[in-house]
């Protein structure tokens, strides 16, 4: 079984624009562990990385907002590849506390969103809600509100797109309605760009009603979906 917290980040959450990017930020070696490597111990130890400079930046500043999601995020990233409950548990606390602090910040909710379904993707609604307190109805939600409050970045309405479309098969037309939208919005950050590439992806096989194939390809192009 996988636990995880993203971002949308995740976050989500969040993430690389190419392959040739060299990680600076914690943002930027979360990046690469999440989308643009294919093996588990070289991304854990990527998160890991991440996990130790935002322990770092915060020892300088603690109110440090980006280090505090960054940190959340790698928490989650851990605990998906470790299949650790207790790292899964503190993943959500801390993007709890973030999206508390600021109810209006896209990317918290994003990541909430991304905690709660990919929890229940990975263990089903009875477990998810058993072991982790994780819920669809929840994780859709956030969901829904990362794409209102997100203005015209496509990275939002990518990821749900895609996340929905992994969800349920049968979603093809909110997948579709999201991944159009997706493509037509600004992609002015790299996570922009590598989403609205990846909801691009997506649309014929939504316009062709093949939701099954659809699904299988957004859980390659989410976090972690091309390791080995």
């Amino acid at each position: 079984m996988k636990f995880v917290a993203h971002s949308v980040a995740a976050t989500i959450l969040v993430f690389a624009a190419t392959a040739g990017v060299t990680a600076t930020t914690p943002r930027d070696t979360l990046i690469r562990a999440a989308f643009l490597t294919h093996d588990k111990a070289a991304a854990l130890t990527l998160v890991n990385q991440a996990y130790a400079e935002t322990r770092a930046a915060l020892a300088q500043a603690p109110n440090d907002g980006e280090a505090r999601l960054q940190q959340a995020l790698a928490i989650g990233y851990r605990g998906q590849l470790n299949r650790s409950l207790g790292d899964a548990k503190a993943a959500h606390a801390a993007l709890l506390s973030l999206a508390t602090a600021n109810p209006r910040d896209p990317e918290a909710q994003v990541a909430i969103a991304g905690w709660h379904l990919t929890a229940v993707g990975d263990l089903g609604n009875f477990l998810a809600r058993s072991v982790l307190g994780a819920s669809r109805s929840a994780g859709l939600a956030s969901l829904d509100q990362a794409v209102a409050l997100g203005g015209n970045h496509a990275f939002f309405a990518g990821y749900a797109a895609l996340i929905r479309i992994k969800l349920n098969s049968s979603d093809t037309a909110a997948a579709l309605k999201l991944a159009q939208r997706a493509a037509g919005d600004a992609a002015t950050t790299p996570i922009d760009r590598i989403l609205q590439r990846a909801a691009i992806r997506l649309i014929p096989l939504l316009q062709a009603g093949d939701g099954a194939g659809a699904s299988k390809l957004a859980a390659q192009l989410l976090p972690f979906g091309s390791l080995s």
